[in-house]
């Protein structure tokens, strides 16, 4: 089996050369063909002259350096783009994902399976981060239908011709585990030993969690659509019940007029559904217009195997 690992960067200068190390021991002693994409996501720290040096000291590790930073998953498309063997794996640059459990996640890969996430057995992040991680998976299992939702893990490995279903993406908010999803649903789970982080704090808050879940939802599902639906009808069944026991009340004469406490509570009622509405309405106008105005997935400035610019021929 040939194998591309591709680890998006960023603030992983010290990081970097234990990762490498133990990924290059392991393939080593499995004796499988290999390469290490270290795609440095605009990172503002030394980590790209880390990743160049590592380049230059292992034959089997390629440096990529974004133009600016993109967002975790828009680097990983840009090294899953890039690679050049059969399975792709996906980690971190943090060393929570432990290179020794790689080959777990590739072992489970088959004709029947062609798509794996290596879950954390024991959950290393705090109760709130787990809870906000929980929370969004689960979400994003209702609104988007993907299969196994709740398993979706940044550790992963899949066929690399899956990458040819989103061969066409681009935009701002890509995200990998949806375009994965349009490929694939032979996916799977695998339990896998994690570490816990060694330094610094993860990038990913709940609130970035949050965001992330939002912008996959707004950006590949209709069920916000729906739901604005569904408010509609209910604040419009919740008004004529109203207005019938009004109207009850009034000819029985149990009251004279409808008081204003009803009134003022009918009126937010339905001010509110109309605002949520119009916010709705108004995230899918404002990423149709992003969409449309061209902004780039990524631009790749530098890479250490070729230039990211290479001359053109003179005429």
């Amino acid at each position: 089996m040939s194998v591309s690992v591709v680890v998006p960067c960023y603030r992983s200068a010290s990081t970097l050369p234990r990762l490498v190390q133990r990924l290059v021991a392991t393939f080593e002693s499995s004796g499988s063909t290999f390469e290490v994409l270290l795609v440095v996501d605009g990172s503002p720290d030394d980590t790209w002259d880390v990743a160049h040096a590592l380049s230059e000291m292992h034959s089997a590790v390629r440096a990529i350096r974004l133009s600016r930073n993109y967002g975790q998953h828009s680097a990983l498309l840009a090294g899953i783009r890039l690679a050049r063997y059969q399975t792709t794996v996906t980690m971190d640059d943090d060393l929570q994902h432990l290179p020794e459990e790689v080959p777990t996640l590739l072992d489970a890969l088959s004709s029947e399976h062609e798509l794996v996430y290596g879950v954390a057995r024991v959950e290393e992040h705090g109760w709130v981060r787990s809870l906000a991680s929980r929370s969004v998976k689960s979400a994003l299992s209702l609104t988007l239908q993907i299969e196994g939702a709740r398993d979706i893990s940044a550790f992963r490995a899949f066929h690399t011709y899956l990458r040819d279903a989103f061969v066409g993406a681009t935009g701002p908010d890509i995200n990998l585990d949806v375009a994965l999803s349009w490929a694939t649903n032979r996916a799977t789970r695998v339990d896998v030993r994690m570490a816990e982080r060694e330094e610094g704090a993860s990038n990913y808050t709940p609130r970035l969690l949050i965001r992330h879940a939002l912008n996959m939802v707004l950006g590949y599902s209709t069920a916000p659509l729906r739901f604005v639906i569904y408010l509609g009808l209910a604040c419009g069944l919740l008004g004529a019940v109203l207005l019938a026991s009004i109207l009850v009340a009034y000819f029985t004469d149990r009251i004279q007029v409808a008081g204003f406490t009803t009134l003022a509570s009918m009126i937010a009622i339905f001010s509110s559904a109309q605002m949520v509405a119009v916010g709705v309405l108004g995230e899918y106008i404002g990423r149709l217009h992003h969409a449309n105005a061209g902004r780039p997935t990524y631009i790749i400035r530098e890479r250490s195997d070729v230039s990211a610019h290479p001359e053109l021929p003179e005429d």
